[in-house]
């Protein structure tokens, strides 16, 4: 009985001692278990786009800790950074789970969300002149790139390039103003303001007082002022680092001259060659780029219009400079028009004779290229003589070629005699055609001479109202007689192989104020 009772005890002692070794156990080794409760999901594994990152009790702590790790990855940059931030939560219930600590599980979710950052987004500026457009890294280098474009044309530094907003805009759009560069020059010395009468009789002293006349060295010479021809905008943004221009590069697009189509309208008094040194092309470029040119020889017409190339940089700049010069100069050509005179014909009455002057003058810049000038002062040290010149008012009539068809053989100017008797400076066009061709009056006129002409053959000569003469040589047989009035295009011979020639063909001449000239330039 002792015996039965002693094991009870033991038993006891053991059971007891087991439930606190246990219990202890727990405490002791089993921190951060969560019991078993049959109420669901109660451990909950996390994973940021497909990559585990621990284990937590409660799916919500993921989300903050999400949050928190996004904040601190962008903490360290100061431009907007893109990343991948997806979060999946997969819950299970379980008796006995282990869960990480908040830090592990925040520190692992930062390590993924670095790797998965896609591009980072640097604040910038756009710059937007016309149709070119530049992203640079900050307003500074935008600052930068304008006063290159301003520094090209003003090597004197008087100038400086500053940003303002565009208030006319509705969103925050910023445009460019050029000041100068020292801000004092334009403030002067302040005024003092007095009132009452005493301000009532300086204001009528300083109306009556005249404005005297500045002298030449009154005048500040230089560049007065300076702009962008055309609308400066600049946003800021946030562009990727591949987007952006580095500043060398971008001063070279807006300082380098591009090429860009223009146009020159063909002025009185024009020729190739000044028009070749106005424009700074050569002659030969200038026929290539226009199809109405055969050759630099090519007749121009008042009005024609010529293709040019015009170097040009992205950003133009205007500017307004005051100069002093002397030079000669030329007085305009006094004209008299004479209603009985064709436009042919003109006589100078008076020779003209340069003058000498001072000028002072402003003259406006579109980059190098000058668009306007003012005479602001003048001093004429000697006076200009001006040319008189009486000119005709009547257009005169145009000229057709008097055959149809032929191929042209030897045109106007020296040559190699064809044949003996022949002359080595052919005065005329001759156009090979069979015998019998018809042969028309190039303009219309009065029969001057119509039969033999020596070694011209038959011939016909025909006076026109402009004091010009046609000849038409080598006929086979005449149509017309002396003192005959033909119209242009009228048949006056058929063309043959008479006088001196080396085969059937039609010379035909033109004469101003009886000098042959090359009827080619004349013929419509």
């Amino acid at each position: 009985m002792k015996k039965k009772k002693r094991n009870h005890k033991k038993y006891k002692f053991t059971y007891i001692m087991t439930t606190v070794f246990t219990l202890f156990f727990c405490t002791l080794f089993l921190k951060g278990y969560t019991p078993f409760e049959e109420t669901g999901d109660n451990l909950f594994h996390v994973q940021v786009n497909g990559q585990a990152v621990g284990t937590l009790g409660d799916p919500e702590e993921a989300e903050e800790l999400l949050i928190q790790a996004r904040r601190d990855v962008v903490s360290s940059s100061q431009e907007l950074v893109f990343m991948e931030a997806e979060l999946e939560v997969e819950g299970e219930e379980v008796l006995w789970g282990r869960v990480d600590e908040k830090e592990t599980v925040l520190a692992n979710m930062e390590d993924v969300l670095r790797g998965c950052i896609q591009e980072t987004m640097h604040h910038s500026y756009t710059m937007k002149v016309n149709e070119y457009i530049v992203n640079l890294a900050s307003a500074e280098e935008v600052k930068q790139l304008l006063q290159a474009a301003v520094d090209k044309y003003d090597r004197e530094g008087k100038f400086r390039v500053e940003l303002v907003y565009d208030n006319s805009r509705e969103f925050s759009v910023l445009t460019a103003d050029v000041t100068d560069a020292d801000p004092t020059a334009e403030e002067g010395e302040s005024a003092v303001v007095e009132g009452g009468i005493q301000s009532f009789f300086d204001q009528i002293g300083t109306r009556e007082m005249p404005q005297e006349e500045k002298d030449f060295d009154d005048y500040d010479q230089g560049i007065l002022e300076m702009d962008f021809a055309e609308k400066v905008e600049i946003v800021e943004s946030y562009l990727p680092l591949s987007q952006l221009t580095l500043l060398d590069e971008a001063i070279e697009q807006v300082t380098k001259d591009q090429e860009v189509p223009g146009e020159y309208e063909v002025v009185a008094g024009d020729t190739l060659s000044e028009i070749a040194i106005k424009v700074g092309i050569p002659m030969e470029e200038i026929v290539e780029m226009n199809d109405s040119l055969e050759s630099i020889s090519s007749t121009l017409q008042i009005g024609q219009k010529l293709v040019i190339v015009e170097p040009e940089p992205e950003i133009s700049v205007t500017r307004t400079e005051e100069r002093y010069y002397e030079e000669s100069y030329d007085a305009e050509v006094i004209y008299i028009d004479n209603d009985d005179w064709f436009t042919t014909h003109t006589e100078v009455h008076q020779m003209p004779s340069a003058g000498f002057r001072k000028v002072i003058v402003d003259v406006s810049y579109v980059n190098d290229k000058e668009v306007s000038r003012e005479i602001l002062k003048e001093e004429i040290v000697m006076e200009a003589v001006a040319k008189i010149v009486e000119r005709g008012t009547k257009i005169p009539p145009d000229y057709i070629k008097p055959i149809s068809g032929g191929r042209k053989t030897s045109g106007f100017g020296l040559r190699k005699a064809p044949t003996k008797g022949a002359s080595t400076n052919h005065k005329g066009q001759d156009w090979a055609i069979p015998v019998g061709t018809p042969v028309y009056a190039s303009c219309g006129g009065t029969v001057a001479k119509a039969g033999w002409g020596s070694g011209y053959g038959y011939v016909v000569y025909i006076n026109h109202i402009d004091g010009r003469q046609t000849r038409y040589a080598h006929l086979s047989k005449i149509l017309v007689k002396a003192g005959q009035t033909v119209k242009q295009g009228e048949r006056i011979a058929l063309s043959g192989n008479t006088g001196v020639t080396t085969g059937p063909h039609l010379h035909f001449e033109m004469l101003i104020n009886g000098k042959q000239v090359d009827p080619l330039k004349y013929l419509k």
